[in-house]
């Protein structure tokens, strides 16, 4: 597609993912205003395909991510499918969209192209997974930041654990078990972002780059965020979470002066006991990992194994599908949870493998 065109996207009439191209910039906007954008096995698949096109384009120099509606760019995959799939289906559908949609977040960290991702409103599990592994990571004073997976007796996955375990200190660590939100200011202290620019700056960002380089617009319009709370709160997160095990961590929150950190130890005993302890395990080994493959393959592991496990279902039914906010942990408590129970959401899962640290990927390193 060349000069000024608006598409839908890829086939039929699915108008999950609108694409057009304008200029010297392609455009791709998530359109589920209702669900907030929330990602599909079908809009991942036409994500790919429009980034495939693009690619080859000699006429495309960026690419543009947008979210539909007022509420955000995207608040996550569709977590209301995988739990049917896991609780009536076996498992099938679930893990084939998160070989696709793994193979996809792999993709943008390594696309050849500046790929710019406009992290306004909503930006959660997913929706971190499609913006914040390109190269170009613009938050807004709207935008809240999340991998929230712990509440739902999920584990971060699309990358984040990649991303979080390179975040300052154990700033990433705090944002993965709690599954707490950040605004522009924290996003950009936690390497979760790159530049702020006030949201009604945006219209005229997005018409400007159709036709002048990422560069030079950026330039125009990139400001100076409002102030976060992550960088005051480094002294009580850094000696807190540096502990070995949850337990730990829980006990030196709540012995720590700071009311906020009491407030975290009151969070992390309403997550999922398991997810809480498999998540600091696949943070731990994140930190040493040589890549995002090498994280994602990991990740591809814990979520294939979550997806056999009573938390995720009952966590899906608490928070989204009752909505009585009291889920029923199984395991009830940390203690509960044994070493070998964390072991085994990490095993290697043989032929069944995502196997991305062994695909060869073109174009521009990883972040």
């Amino acid at each position: 597609m060349t000069g000024t065109q608006d598409a839908r996207a890829a086939t039929g009439t699915d108008d999950s993912v609108l694409l057009r191209t304008e200029g010297r910039a392609a455009y791709l906007t998530l359109n589920r205003p209702r669900a907030i954008n929330a990602l599909t096995h079908t809009m991942v698949r036409h994500i790919d395909s429009a980034l495939t096109a693009w690619e080859h384009d000699p006429a495309v120099r960026a690419v543009v991510v947008t979210g539909a509606g007022e509420r955000g760019l995207c608040a996550g995959g569709d977590i209301r499918a995988i739990h049917d799939d896991a609780r009536h289906g076996d498992g099938t559908a679930s893990t084939a969209f998160w070989r696709d949609e793994y193979r996809l977040n792999a993709r943008i960290a390594r696309y050849p192209k500046p790929y710019v991702a406009v992290m306004d409103g909503i930006v959660m599990g997913g929706g971190v997974g499609v913006s914040a592994h390109g190269s170009v990571r613009i938050t807004t004073e709207r935008s809240r930041i999340a991998m929230p997976e712990t509440g739902i007796g999920f584990v971060p996955d699309v990358g984040g654990t990649f991303l979080l375990a390179r975040a300052p200190g154990e700033l990433g660590t705090h944002l993965a078990l709690t599954g707490n939100a950040v605004g522009a200011d924290d996003a950009l202290l936690c390497g979760l972002a790159d530049h702020y620019v006030p949201s009604d700056s945006l219209p005229r960002l997005l018409q400007d780059l159709a036709h002048a380089p990422v560069r030079e617009v950026l330039d125009r319009h990139v400001g100076t965020a409002p102030a976060g709370v992550l960088a005051e709160a480094r002294h009580w997160i850094d000696a807190c979470y540096s502990a070995d095990t949850v337990e730990e961590i829980v006990a030196r929150l709540q012995d720590h002066g700071d009311s906020a950190a009491k407030e975290a130890a009151e969070t992390l005993l309403t997550r999922s006991p398991t997810a809480l302890k498999v998540t600091l395990a696949a943070m731990r080994a994140a930190r040493g990992a040589g890549s995002l493959e090498e994280v994602l393959d990991q990740e591809y592991r814990v979520s294939c194994a979550a997806l056999t496990r009573p938390d995720f279902v009952e966590g899906v039914r608490a928070q989204l599908i009752d909505k009585d906010r009291d889920p029923r942990w199984s395991p009830a408590t940390l203690a509960e949870v044994t070493d070998a129970d964390v072991a085994g959401f990490l095993a290697p899962i043989g032929a069944r493998e995502l196997g991305l640290s062994r695909t060869d990927f073109p174009g521009q390193a990883p972040r």
